[in-house]
């Protein structure tokens, strides 16, 4: 899969994820884990990079003595997700022309 369809999807599943409420990294990945694997070196960089761009805010608090980072997704990260869907369906598109390519006849 091209990177960057992919680093795109990642961004889009990390923020599904945070429509549900505040979260924090570990919980991120165990809520994603049943349909995408991403491990701690992958999601760390999106979250900052989602959190530049406005599109989740994050809160750092205590929890059993140590502080962790709860995200919580903006209205710019709803927009995201909404473009994200706008586009999927455009690639829906290109994806079935593609795929009614008759193997066959070449």
């Amino acid at each position: 899969m091209d990177s960057q369809l992919k680093k795109g999807m990642l961004e889009v599943c990390v923020l599904k994820v945070l429509t549900k409420g505040e979260s924090y990294g570990y919980k991120i990945i165990s809520d994603l884990s049943p349909n995408i694997e991403i491990s701690e070196s992958t999601l760390y960089p999106i979250l900052k990079r989602l959190q530049s761009s406005g599109c989740l805010t994050v809160d750092s608090r205590e929890h059993n003595g140590r502080l962790r980072k709860y995200y919580r997704i903006t209205e710019l990260g709803f927009e995201r997700i909404n473009e994200f869907l706008k586009d999927w369906e455009q690639i829906d598109k290109i994806y079935k022309f593609i795929a009614e390519v008759n193997y066959e006849s070449i």
